[in-house]
């Protein structure tokens, strides 16, 4: 939402505005991600990156796993048993706890996550 220049920017607006009102799982490391990735961004980028991981924490709507040593372990796991992939550890944190909440659909265009079986709903 916040990168207008992202390739997936539109199909998120357009995600959001046609499942309003519809909960979403993710994780702290997900948000650590974000966050990072506005790091070195213009202030009001960085600003409004902060207010959207603000909303997301506080929004009822939204449940966001907590970042844990079973997360990192979890997550490890599966980074270490794929050497011959590309998945960054947030991935692979991401899939394990989509795995153990029964989730087939992620909000992404990462290829990654077909791979692994599930289903990117930007691409």
């Amino acid at each position: 939402m916040t990168d207008v220049r992202d390739a997936s920017h539109e199909a998120a607006i357009l995600f959001m505005e046609e499942h309003e009102g519809a909960s979403l799982i993710t994780t702290d490391e997900v948000l650590v991600e974000y966050l990072t990735y506005f790091a070195a961004a213009r202030t009001d980028l960085r600003r409004e990156a902060a207010a959207v991981a603000a909303n997301l924490l506080e929004n009822p709507a939204v449940r966001v796993f907590p970042q844990s040593r079973e997360s990192f372990l979890a997550g490890h796991s599966l980074y270490v048993e794929r050497p011959d992939k590309r998945y960054s550890l947030v991935d692979c944190i991401s899939m394990q706890t989509m795995r153990a909440e029964g989730i087939s659909d992620v909000l992404t265009n990462d290829r990654h996550f077909e791979q692994e079986g599930f289903r990117a709903l930007f691409r």
